[in-house]
This record gives structure tokens, sequence and C-alpha cells, in this order.
């Protein structure tokens, strides 16, 4: 792979998406972050790129509201025009429905709306998002392709919606992995375990839904995992697959910021996997 790798990440203005852009700059990526705030240094988005080019990184944050076709059209034009290349997609973006409070309201109490998020925003964008990066990557031969999914598709967690979303995310990655066999480019989707947002650590709890926050992941340390899988010469094995950040990250000898290593949450949801198909 050349030195010079350039990563989008969209939804990078917070939570996972912060984390993954902040780790993949420090190691030394050319990040590009999207967000439907402002750039400006003083709002989430802008400052996120800030940070990172602070701490000696380079980093581009472009405003964009993912359910905007032509602005999603123009994010992926200005990469191919800036740095004539395409390296990793980190499909993030994502927007809770309208009055979210921690899905207590079962599918028939809910607006139909929360489709417009989960589903428009959750899934639709990621596709949108694949269409642009694998019209860059394939020619140049090279790529990875990773869509941020969880553990939902395993069990029921959150909402009927969410549940949908994630293990659409996850066939889709399965099915494009396959037409993208033999063209250097891996499709791959990634359950993350409990994250460790800065959000549910000023809540103050000590577990959340029953899992430990102090053995849950960093969201850097998701960053470090798709830094560490794009620079596997194995990773083509996976294309297509459904893998666990957790279980990377352990096979790696990847740690969240304080040394921990973070649990998996495979068997509280069943064990297994999904793709490719046991058999």
């Amino acid at each position: 792979m050349t030195d010079h790798r350039v990563a989008l990440v969209t939804g990078g203005s917070r939570g996972v998406g912060r984390g993954v852009a902040t780790a993949l700059g420090a190691a030394g990526w050319t990040v590009y972050l999207t967000g439907r705030g402002s750039t400006d240094p003083d709002d989430p988005l802008g400052r996120v790129a800030a940070d990172i080019t602070a701490a000696g990184g380079r980093a581009h944050a472009v405003t964009c509201d993912h359910v905007d076709d032509d602005q999603v059209a123009e994010v992926f034009a200005r990469i191919r025009t800036d740095e004539s290349r395409l390296d990793l997609l980190v499909n993030n973006v994502w927007a809770a429905p309208r009055g979210f409070g921690g899905f207590s309201d079962t599918f028939w109490q809910r607006p139909i709306s929360d489709w417009d998020t989960l589903i428009e925003v959750g899934l639709r964008s990621h596709y949108v998002a694949s269409v642009h990066a694998a019209q860059t990557m394939v020619p140049q031969g090279s790529g990875l392709l990773v869509n941020i999914s969880s553990f939902g598709s395993r069990g029921h967690l959150h909402s009927v919606l969410y549940g949908m979303s994630k293990t659409a995310l996850d066939k889709m990655s399965f099915d494009m992995g396959h037409e993208l066999t033999g063209t250097g480019v891996t499709a791959i989707s990634l359950w993350l375990g409990l994250i460790r947002t800065e959000l549910l650590l000023s809540l103050g709890m000590d577990e959340f839904a029953g899992f430990s926050l102090e053995r849950a992941e960093d969201p850097t340390f998701v960053g470090r995992v798709i830094d560490a899988l794009a620079a596997d010469p194995e990773l083509g094995t996976h294309n297509g697959a459904t893998l666990v950040s957790a279980e990377l990250g352990a096979g790696y000898g990847l740690t969240n910021d304080n040394g921990s290593r973070p649990d998996s949450h495979r068997e509280a949801f069943g064990g297994g996997g999904l793709f490719p198909p046991e058999g």
C-alpha cells in the first residue's frame, strides 16, 4: 500500500466517528470526515479535524448531509480531485429517531417516520457512499469498505428498525464482497461492542445494558482496529465477512487507551456469526 493513504469517515464529528478519525490521523492517514455541522474549529466537526492537525496529522472536515445524494457525490469528487485516490471508507453516519430515549417503546408505539433515520441514514447512506468509493477503489485496484454494524444483527437490540438496518448492512457487505472479488477491494461489516463515548461516560454508570463500561471499547480503539485491518496482508481473506472489533483487536494485540482489552459480546448474543454463512 502506498504511504499516501486516504480515508473517509462519515459521521465523524462525535462518538465512534470521532474516535476512528482521530486514530487514523495518528496512524498517518489523510482523513476526510463528514457531518452536517460547520467545519469551523469551534464546532464539533471542525474541531475534530483541527485536533488531528494540531497533533501532527492531516484532516479535512467536510459538511455533508448524507441523505442528499448530490452532497455525497461532491465529497467524493473533492477527494478524487485533491488526493487522486481513496483507500478506506468507514461508513459510520447514523441519526437517532425523533424522540430517541433509549428505544424503550415497541415498534407499534413508534412513529413510522423512524424509518427515515434508521433506514434512510443508517442503511441507504452507507450504500450510496460505498457506490462512490468503489468507483474510485476498483480502478486503482485496492481499498477497504467498512460498514459499522453491531450485535443487533444477531439478537434484539434497541428496536425492530435498528436490527433491520444492521442486519441489512451485514448482508450488503457480504454481497458487495462477492461482486468485488478479484478487484483488490475488500468490503466488511464490523460489529462493535459497547462504546465508551463521552456521552455514555458522562452518565456515571458502571455498566450499560448489562455490559461493563470498564471492559467496553474506546472509540479510538475501533479506529486502531480498522487501521490494523487495512494494513493486514491477509485482508482479502475477510472480503464479505462480518467481523467483531474486540476480537480483531485482540488478534492484533491492540488495547484501549488505558491498556485494557475490550470484551467481545458474541456469546451474549447467542454465539456464532452471520456472514459468511457457516456450512
